[in-house]
């Protein structure tokens, strides 16, 4: 009989046992399904932080790309401020070289080395008209009318005392429009012509003016270096000489 109850009694705790492991089968398979879900997580987190990171270092890429381009823009900004600075330069001398030609007064009449000027006020009739004309154009700014006119003076009156003076207010009217290589071949024309004349320093000037605007640097220097050369006393050498050290 005892033997019996505790036979009972143990089947009853295997049967107990085993239905204590069948209850924890779902609560097992649940346990795996979370982790599961857990190393998705992660998995999905780590993928998000990756994107962050890249989508990060692609805005640092294009920020960089950004200022470089910023820098480049301000360069060629100060680039352009420097060659307008020169050109309003050159344009002004010009015209201060034009009023002082206009109020110069000639000395003792037939002298050595009588200024263009006297030169300027024994032409009269239409040759007068027609340079007074073109020079106003280039007093007022007018750069293409002056141009125009002062050409067309220079092939009208290829002899007249006006001559030098029209043709470097001419190659003068040229630099003004950006048309470079004209206004060296034109203010060239004053070096070959009339080297002597006040106006030759500043034709020079002016060409090494437009040598630069056409990137050829060398050629500049070598310009400014004859000014130095060949008019030491010229304000147009002082002019020189400081040009020179913004090219070294």
């Amino acid at each position: 009989m005892i033997q019996q109850v505790s036979f009972a009694t143990r089947l009853m705790a295997g049967a107990a046992l085993v239905a204590a492991g069948l209850a924890a089968q779902p609560a097992q398979a649940q346990l795996f399904g979370g982790d599961d879900e857990a190393r998705q997580a992660i998995i999905k987190l780590r993928q998000e932080l990756a994107d962050v990171r890249s989508e990060d270092q692609r805005g640092r890429l294009a920020l960089a790309a950004q200022i470089e381009q910023l820098q480049q823009q301000m360069s060629q900004m100060r680039g352009q401020l420097e060659t307008l600075s020169k050109q309003i330069a050159d344009t002004q001398q010009a015209q201060r070289q034009l009023s002082l030609d206009m109020t110069e007064q000639p000395p003792a009449a037939g002298g050595p080395g009588q200024p263009e000027a006297a030169n300027l006020l024994a032409a009269g009739g239409e040759e007068q008209t027609s340079y007074d004309a073109a020079i106003d154009y280039f007093r007022k700014g007018q750069y293409r009318e002056s141009a125009t006119a002062l050409q067309a003076f220079v092939q009208k009156f290829p002899q007249s005392t006006y001559a030098p003076t029209a043709q470097f207010y001419w190659g003068s009217s040229l630099y003004a429009l950006k048309d470079y290589k004209s206004a060296i071949s034109r203010l060239q024309g004053v070096l070959q012509n009339w080297p002597d004349n006040a106006r030759a320093p500043d034709a020079l000037l002016v060409i090494a003016g437009s040598q630069i605007e056409l990137n050829d640097r060398n050629a500049a220097r070598a310009t400014l270096q004859r000014i130095i050369k060949d008019y030491p006393g010229s304000q147009a050498a002082n002019t020189a000489r400081d040009r020179l050290q913004l090219l070294q």
